[in-house]
């Protein structure tokens, strides 16, 4: 076993500041999308309804980008603080597509305003 000098961080500790703010960002920016794609789509019975239930993913999608954020980052911090930066950006950015093609555009709701149950602004570049 490894001893760590007295006063850095261990494994979990590294990871912890980064999987924060990894988590929220993506919290922020998923339910940014997710809302914007909401009502351009007409999903939901208003916008009330959609704020609530948003208001609820919120916490739930911080938690859950979080933690894997901070466990890479901390599991890659030891090889460079820009590889674990650079990973932990794009384990982001990954999970926020995920979550906004998946939540954000159902399959299965009637797309009277969106062709395809994709809004009209989102880029063509990235498959919905």
């Amino acid at each position: 076993m490894g001893h760590r000098a007295a006063g850095s961080p261990g494994f979990w500790g590294r990871g912890v500041g980064p999987g924060v703010l990894f988590g929220g960002l993506t919290s922020v920016v998923s339910v940014a999308v997710i809302g914007r794609a909401w009502a351009a789509c007409d999903v939901g019975s208003g916008s009330a309804a959609n704020s609530v239930t948003l208001l609820f993913l919120a916490p739930l999608v911080w938690v859950a980008a979080g933690i894997p954020c901070g466990t890479l980052y901390g599991a890659l911090a030891r090889r460079g603080r820009g590889t674990a930066l650079t990973a932990g950006v794009l384990l982001a950015l990954s999970f926020t597509w995920l979550l906004v093609t998946w939540l954000g555009m159902p399959d299965d709701y009637p797309a009277p305003y969106c062709p395809g149950n994709v809004p009209p602004w989102w880029p063509v570049f990235l498959p919905g």
